[in-house]
Parts: C-alpha cells; structure tokens; sequence
C-alpha cells in the first residue's frame, strides 16, 4: 500500500487519499464514527482501541477538525450506502422467524 505523509505526525493518506492512523489500518473516520456514535473522549478510545497512542489519537482528532467538512461528507456517504444495502437486503429469515414469534416488533 502507498502512503503518503501528511502535515499531521500520525496520519497518512492512502492510495484514495482516504486519511488513515500511521502504523495501522484505521481510517480516521473510523474513529471518529465512535466519538459521534458514542461520545468516547480521547481517554476512551485508547481504551477501544489499545493499539493506538493517546498522540495518535490527538493527531487524527486534529485532522478531523482541520477537515471537517470533508471527513463529516464522507461518513454521511458511508450510512446512506449502508443504508441502502440494508434496505434491499430486506429483513433476515431470523428477523422474520422472532417477528412471527413476537419476540421483536
């Protein structure tokens, strides 16, 4: 994978230009899908995610906020095309056997 080296000390671009966490393979929307979704704190997510460093962290935070916009489309991207998928995957045979048992609504 080619990467290439950002103004930020732990994150690099991707051959997408998608930004991911040096030394792994977490995109920075990645985490900051768990800082939206659960309000985790820096602290917190070094605790999620233990292979990560509190700078690493702090770095990827930083390009958030330096890329907002950007980073805030590309998530919105990423639901609606889940979305979409479940949508037309429709409900699981597991799904509609608890339904028909009235153990889910």
């Amino acid at each position: 994978m080619s990467l290439t080296a950002t103004e930020y000390k732990y994150v690099e671009l991707d051959e997408k230009n998608a930004p991911i966490i040096t030394g792994t393979t977490m995109k920075v929307v990645e985490l900051m899908t768990s800082v939206k979704a659960y309000s985790l704190n820096p602290e917190e997510l070094l605790e999620s995610y233990p292979h990560l460093t509190l700078s690493k962290i702090y770095s990827a935070l930083a390009y958030y906020w330096d890329h907002k916009q950007e980073l805030d489309a590309d998530m919105q991207r990423r639901f609606e095309y889940a979305e979409k998928l479940r949508l037309e995957a429709g409900e699981s045979p597991l799904a509609k056997k608890l339904r028909a048992q009235g153990l889910i609504k």
